[in-house]
C-alpha cells in the first residue's frame, strides 16, 4: 500500500531522485502523506455511481506511529534532563561553551534537526551576526553537498536550490514579472562566502546571475554548515548524503493500521444505524421515518428487518492492530512497554531494560547527532579566532581550536535514591581505595546533582574542608 501511495507522487525531473524519496518520508513525517488521495474513507461511491476502492480513500483514523517513535527517541537524546555536557580540560573553554549553548538555543536548535533528519539527514547552519552566535536548522531536500576529495568528511560547498512562485519572491523584495510563474531560488556556501544569485524563471536556459546585494563574505576558511546523516545503513552507503531513516521499515505496518482501525469505526458506525432490509413494499407510499414512534406498515405476506452486524468482527480488529503495533515498534526499535506494567517505582537500570529497544535506537542517534554537535562546537571555536564574538553580553578573548572537546551524555533514566545511595556508597569506597580520583568520581555524579562546572565545586569542597 506505501508504495501504492508513493506512485501518486510523482516525481519532479528537476530534481535529483534523493529529494523526491525524502519528500515521500517527509508526508509520512508530518501525515500528509494521504493528502494525495481524492476521496475521504466514508466516500463509498462517486457523483457517477462507481465503487470507490479503499486505496483510494483517506483513511479516517491516523495513528502517528512513525511520528510518535521519533518523538520518544528525540526525548531520550535531547530532551530535558538527557542534553549532553560539552566537556573540555580547559575549563574556561567548557564555561563559554556552556553560555553559548544557553545563548543560541542550543537544545531547541538539536531537538529540531533530529526530527528534521529522522527522514535521513539535516544540515545546521552556522553564522556570526554583531559577534553573536545563531544556529539555523536546514532540510536537506534541496541542498545538495560536495565533499571535499582530499578530506572527505570536510564539506567544500553546499547548493541550496529549489522552485518557488513568483509572488514569494516577489514579498521578499525581488523585482518579478510574472508572479504567478515558478521561479528558481539558488544560494551556495563556500569557505570563503555564503553566494546569493537572482531568482530565474524555471523555463528559462539562461545561467544564473550574481545577486551582489545579498551576497557575503564570511571568510571563516570552512563551510559554516554542519551535515549530520541520521542512522548507519543509508540507502547510498556508508558514503551516501543520506543516512537511514528511523521510521521507514514500519511505514507498510502503519499503513495497514490505519486502514484497519477505518474498518472498524466504519462498522461501528453502521452498528449504530444499520441498512433496513423490506421483503415486500409497505402498505403506503409514504415515506420511511425511522424511529421508536414511527411504525413501518407492511403488507400481509410482507417483512421488514435490520441488517445488524455483532460487534466480533471490531474486537478482532483491535487485537489485530495491537499485534501490528508490536511488530511494527520492534522494526524499528520504538517503545514497547506499558505504563500498566508498572506496578511500584522502578529503578534507573530497571527502566533502562523495560525500554531497552528505545534505548538502542537513541544510542545510534546521540553517535550521529553528538558528531554533528561537536563538530558545531568546533566551528564556534574556529569562529572565535576570525570574529569578536559577544556570549551573553559580553565580548570573549579568541579560543584555541585545538582544544580538545568530548561530550558527557547522562544516565538515560534518573536514579532512584536507592540508585543514589549505592552509587555513593560505591564511590566513597573506590576513592577511598585510591581506586578513582575525587574529580572522576565527582564528574560521574554531576549530571544528577545539576554541577555544572566540575572545577569550581572541588575548589569549594577544598574550601570547606580547610
Amino acid at each position: 500500500m506505501f508504495e501504492t501511495i508513493a506512485g501518486l507522487i510523482p516525481p519532479d525531473p528537476d530534481y535529483p531522485p534523493r529529494t523526491a524519496r525524502l519528500n515521500i518520508l517527509k508526508r509520512a513525517l508530518d501525515g500528509t502523506l494521504y493528502d494525495v488521495l481524492p476521496y475521504a474513507f466514508a466516500d463509498e461511491r462517486t457523483g457517477a455511481g462507481d465503487y470507490i476502492p479503499l486505496r483510494q480513500r483517506r483513511p479516517s483514523v491516523r495513528y502517528p506511529l512513525a511520528k510518535t517513535v521519533v518523538d520518544d527517541s528525540i526525548s531520550l537524546v535531547f530532551g530535558d534532563g538527557h542534553f549532553p555536557t560539552i566537556d573540555s580540560d580547559d575549563n574556561r573553554t567548557r564555561a563559554i561553551l556552556a553560555d553559548i549553548a544557553t545563548e543560541s538555543k542550543l537544545n531547541a536548535v538539536m531537538q529540531e534537526a533530529a526530527l528534521r533528519g529522522s527522514i535521513g539527514s539535516v544540515a545546521i547552519l552556522l553564522r556570526v551576526l554583531k559577534g553573536r552566535i545563531f544556529l539555523k536548522v536546514l532540510e536537506t531536500l534541496s541542498l545538495t553537498p560536495i565533499w571535499d576529495p582530499e578530506e572527505p568528511d570536510r564539506l567544500a560547498s553546499v547548493t541550496e536550490r529549489y522552485k518557488v512562485p513568483g509572488a514569494t519572491l516577489a514579498a521578499m523584495g525581488y523585482d518579478i514579472d510574472d508572479l504567478q510563474a515558478q521561479h528558481w531560488f539558488m544560494r551556495d556556501w563556500d569557505t570563503d562566502q555564503e553566494t546569493w544569485f537572482l531568482p530565474w524563471p524555471v523555463t528559462s536556459d539562461a545561467p544564473p546571475q550574481l545577486d551582489e546585494v545579498r551576497t557575503t563574505r564570511h571568510g571563516l576558511g570552512f563551510v559554516p554548515i554542519v551535515w549530520i546523516r541520521n542512522l548507519p545503513g543509508g540507502p547510498d552507503g556508508p558514503d551516501g548524503v543520506d543516512g537511514a531513516c528511523t521510521f521507514r521499515a514500519a511505514l507498510e505496518t502503519s499503513i495497514e493500521i490505519d486502514y484497519q482501525l477505518s474498518q472498524a469505526g466504519r462498522g461501528l458506525k453502521y452498528s449504530s444505524d444499520p441498512t433496513l432490509l423490506i421483503r415486500e413494499p409497505a402498505a403506503d407510499s409514504r415515506e420511511l421515518v425511522r424511529g421508536g414512534g414511527n411504525a413501518l406498515v407492511v403488507s400481509e405476506h410482507g417483512d421488514a428487518r435490520l441488517l445488524e452486524i455483532n460487534g466480533t468482527a471490531a474486537g478482532a480488529v483491535i487485537d489485530y492492530v495491537r499485534v501490528l503495533r508490536e511488530m511494527a515498534l520492534e522494526s524499528i526499535h520504538g517503545n514497547r512497554a506499558s505504563a500498566d506494567r508498572l506496578t511500584a517505582a522502578q529503578s534507573g537500570r530497571a527502566l533502562e531494560m523495560m525500554h531497552q529497544g528505545l534505548v538502542l535506537l537513541a544510542d545510534n542517534l546521540r553517535i550521529s547527532y553528538g558528531a554533528g554537535l561537536l563538530e558545531l562546537s568546533r566551528m564556534i571555536l574556529q569562529a572565535s579566532n576570525i570574529y569578536r564574538l559577544i556570549v551573553l553580553g559580553s565580548p570573549i578573548d579568541p579560543i584555541d581550536p585545538g582544544t580538545r572537546l568530548s561530550l558527557v551524555w547522562p544516565r538515560w533514566f534518573a536514579p532512584t535514591a536507592e540508585d543514589r545511595a549505592a552509587d555513593a556508597n560505591t564511590l566513597a569506597t573506590l576513592t577511598e581505595a585510591r581506586l578513582l580520583s575525587p574529580e572522576t568520581a565527582l564528574r560521574s555524579v554531576a549530571d544528577v546533582y545539576n554541577v555544572a562546572d566540575i572545577a569550581s565545586e572541588r575548589a569549594r569542597i577544598k574550601t570547606e574542608q580547610a
